[in-house]
């Protein structure tokens, strides 16, 4: 491991220390030099950051997996994507976080440009096997969220990462704030997706998690928090997020989350 993402792990090093690590190291990871691809505009880049921590039990990952499928294909979804932008055409990536160094891109980027591209993207997300485990990592997640939007071949108006999770717990990985500080000096937005779902993985809710995610998480223009309550209403709410990610809206005053 380079020294750089030594010192992006270490939470005692300074502050400006720990952001130029954390932006050393994912030049480190990126594409090798002269290897870089042509961009392929898109209205938006999108990072789906879903949790897949150790209090995520199989019901909630699939839970998870089929809204975020049959969000996709969702008929006022698709109005987004066609008019929410110049271009017409997204390009997305889903990813299971979990560890900090279990992050699994489980469908890589891909563009989503109507129906037919929307469906492909439910059947990859539906069809892979769950590969990430482990305990909370959210500064970790953010990090590889930025480091796939920096090295994609994807050149998007807006760049969104958009990280679900039922707790806010950071025992492993880089401090919250400093991920959100590298992603945020990206230009990138971050939005929140909070699960209290009791009847998903059987945790009690914890505090206010909506509340923790606005001040700690989220950030950039527009940025949003919604909530997912419930079983019936998780679907409901990945479709909602995505609609106002996709158009570039901002939630309603009157709506909850």
């Amino acid at each position: 491991m380079p020294d750089t993402l030594r010192a992006a792990q270490d939470p005692a090093a300074p502050r400006a220390m720990l952001l130029a690590a954390l932006v050393a190291a994912l030049i480190w990871n990126g594409p090798a030099a002269g290897q870089e691809p042509v961009a392929d505009e898109v209205d938006l880049e999108l990072v789906l950051l879903a949790d897949a921590s150790g209090s995520i039990d199989m019901t909630e990952a699939a839970l998870q997996r089929q809204g975020y499928a049959d969000a996709m294909v969702h008929p006022e979804v698709l109005w987004a994507i066609a008019n929410g932008g110049a271009l017409g055409r997204i390009a997305v990536t889903f990813v299971e976080w979990a560890g900090a160094s279990s992050q699994d891109v489980v469908v890589d980027w891909m563009v989503v440009d109507g129906e037919a591209a929307a469906r492909d993207f439910g059947a990859r997300l539906m069809a892979a096997p769950r590969r990430a485990y482990g305990s909370n990592a959210l500064g970790s997640a953010l990090l590889e969220g930025l480091r796939l939007i920096e090295t994609n071949r994807y050149e998007g108006w807006r760049k969104v990462i958009d990280l679900s999770g039922d707790s806010a717990w950071n025992p492993q990985g880089p401090p919250l704030a400093l991920a959100r500080d590298a992603v945020l000096g990206a230009g990138i937005v971050v939005n929140g997706l909070a699960i209290l779902c009791d009847d998903c993985s059987g945790r009690p809710r914890f505090g206010n998690l909506e509340q923790i995610f606005r001040d700690e998480l989220i950030g950039g223009p527009g940025a949003f928090v919604v909530t997912a309550d419930g079983r019936d209403a998780f679907a409901a709410a990945v479709r909602r997020k995505l609609i106002l990610e996709i158009a570039a809206a901002e939630p309603s005053e009157k709506e909850p989350g």
